[in-house]
């Protein structure tokens, strides 16, 4: 029978102490924890998506605050005012990510988080407790608005916080074997929150009263509450632990997450293992966000720009079109009433969260990269069959945009939506994975307050043209996916670093490399990590001590599988270089 993607192999115990656990928790069971609390903090982060979308064009919001009310789809000036009142929020997520990239690998994944859920139950007070001109109390005024405003940007500080930070949390606590399968599913979730919102959304539109938006609006303080109760009895990352001098506390945190004892033999191999790659990165004294821009072996500046690349095509593709206002989009665009425009968009949400809930199995079983370049063309038909149906003008064609909306829904679910989550989480090295995280979010969240803020004004100027333009956009993805994102399935996070390494030392594109590369044993690697001393160099700074030696032909030959074999054995033992077949320059 097939091992769930949960499952650890060779579950063999040893050691004589007791078992380690965290809240009464250790093995599968403190995974299924560490992730629950995760998928909590996204499911928040897909709970305000969902949320303006059912408010920002809702009779009562609108009395409430005059400015955000459209006369007619061709309303411009009060669209680009919907188009603020929403992407304020991603204003505040790009400052919080920013911080988290400053002081995010300082504070740790535990402190990080907590400070963010509590910033956001700030922020939410601010937005519930604001009164607009329209109030019928006559308690509001402009300043009202302006508040409603500052309480969303401080919300989402604390969201672009957490984003920055839940991933990389998430990384280090799993292993190879599952790590695609729970960062999916944490990331997923966000289509899971989307659902809530829309339909909390929904129910509370028949209640005259300012409570149809600001009950909505509150309920973010519950995700919040379930995030910091979990960050408070849950472990911290047994990396970073042990990378800022808390190596015992890191060996408990393994032990435990393997359900074994801290004098276990296997623990203690997983904790030097880490040990000894954090003491190599170590070795090299040089500032985190200088080392960033590195290129030489350790390819930090590439795989910071890949992986912040996904982050910038989930949001020009479109995604944001369809999930902050498709109630708008199917009450504007397509001419449908108010009320069937509202469960149309809950429908939606539901189509959503059923395709996101797929990637968790295809994640391990298609791997990244098909996914990436089979969602880039589902995403792309969409868009052009959404297009070719408005532009007509006739009712009757509007209904297959509908179509078009849901199609492209259920592709980005499946591929789009998980994927930039978990790839950079993985991509980048230890020594640089917070900050280059951190990039990663900043570029999602500045680009979703870019497509969020112009959409309104889009759609109001050109109309179908709109989805013309992220078809189009889509398009321009797929080489880029092809010539550079490399397959991570089934990859250690240390095996990542020999990829690029030998990518490097090769003159070979990583994409190449990570297709033809065999999966790695843990002596491989420890072995290829000290033979290109990925992690050293005698002058860091000095491009020729961290890039391939000078006109010396890189030794391509793998180790042993395990330390007692031999080269000898009769394995294929040597990975395709330039010479053994066309030469490819470096990449």
């Amino acid at each position: 029978m097939a091992s769930s993607p949960l499952e650890k192999p060779g579950n063999v115990l040893g050691g004589t102490q007791p078992l380690v656990k965290y809240g009464g928790l250790n093995g599968n069971a403190l995974l299924y924890a560490v992730v629950a609390i995760a998928t909590c903090g996204f499911s928040l982060f897909g709970y305000d998506q969902g949320l303006m979308s059912g408010i920002i064009a809702s009779e009562q919001f609108n009395t409430e605050f005059p400015a955000t009310k459209q006369r007619d789809a061709n309303d411009v000036h009060a669209g680009t005012v919907q188009g603020s009142v929403t992407s304020c929020y991603e204003v505040g997520c790009f400052i919080g990510a920013l911080i988290a990239f400053f002081i995010g690998d300082k504070m740790g994944r535990r402190k990080m988080m907590f400070g963010g859920a509590v910033v956001m139950i700030i922020g939410t007070v601010i937005s519930v407790s604001a009164f607009g001109p329209g109030d019928t109390s006559g308690r509001g005024n402009v300043g009202g608005f302006v508040q409603f405003i500052i309480g969303r940007v401080i919300t989402g500080f604390g969201n672009g916080a957490n984003t920055a930070t839940i991933p990389s949390w998430v990384a280090e606590t799993s292993k190879a074997h599952n790590r695609g399968f729970l960062i999916c599913m944490e990331a997923s979730t966000v289509a899971v929150g989307t659902v809530i919102a829309y339909w909390i959304d929904f129910g509370l539109s028949f209640v005259d009263s300012s409570v149809s938006w600001r009950f909505p609006i509150a309920m973010q303080i519950l995700f919040a509450l379930i995030l910091i109760g979990g960050v408070a009895v849950l472990p911290e990352s047994p990396r970073w632990l042990i990378a800022h001098g808390h190596s015992a506390e890191g060996l408990k945190v393994i032990a435990a997450l393997d359900a074994r004892s801290i004098d276990d033999p296997v623990s203690i191999a997983d904790h030097k293992k880490i040990v000894d790659a954090l003491a190599a990165q170590a070795a090299v004294k040089a500032n985190k966000t200088r080392d960033l821009l590195k290129m030489g072996k350790q390819q930090h500046f590439r795989r910071a720009l890949v992986g912040a690349s996904t982050q910038l095509f989930q949001q020009i593709g479109g995604c944001n079109a369809v999930i902050y206002y498709s109630t708008v989009l199917f009450e504007n665009q397509i001419g449908l009433d108010t009320q069937l425009s509202l469960i149309l968009g809950g429908v939606l949400s539901v189509v959503y969260m059923i395709f996101a809930l797929t990637s968790f199995f295809l994640v391990e079983k298609v791997g990244r990269r098909k996914l990436f370049l089979w969602g880039t063309v589902g995403q792309a038909v969409s868009m052009f069959i959404t297009f070719g149906c408005l532009l007509p003008g006739d009712a009757q064609s509007a209904k297959g945009a509908a179509f078009g909306l849901y199609f492209f829904i259920a592709w980005f679910g499946a591929t789009w939506l998980p994927l930039p989550w978990l790839y950079p989480a993985e991509l980048n090295s230890m020594a640089v994975r917070t900050q280059a995280n951190a990039v990663s979010t900043m570029v999602n969240w500045i680009f979703n307050f870019t497509v969020v803020q112009v959409l309104p004004t889009m759609t109001a100027s050109i109309g179908a043209y709109t989805f013309l333009f992220f078809g189009l956009i889509n398009l321009v993805f797929l080489p880029f996916i092809y010539f550079f994102y490399p397959e991570t399935t089934g990859r250690s996070l240390e095996e990542l670093d020999v990829i690029f390494a030998h990518a490097h030392l090769t003159q070979r594109r990583p994409t190449l490399v990570a297709a033809e590369l065999p999966k790695l044993s843990d002596h491989q690697i420890q072995e290829m990590t000290e033979r290109y001393d990925i992690h050293g160099g005698d002058n860091a700074e000095d491009p020729e001590a961290i890039g391939a030696p000078v006109n010396v032909t890189p030794d391509t030959t793998l180790p042993p599988i395990h330390p007692h074999d031999h080269v000898g054995s009769g394995e294929a033992t040597r990975v395709p270089t330039p010479t053994e077949g066309q030469v490819k320059p470096a990449q």
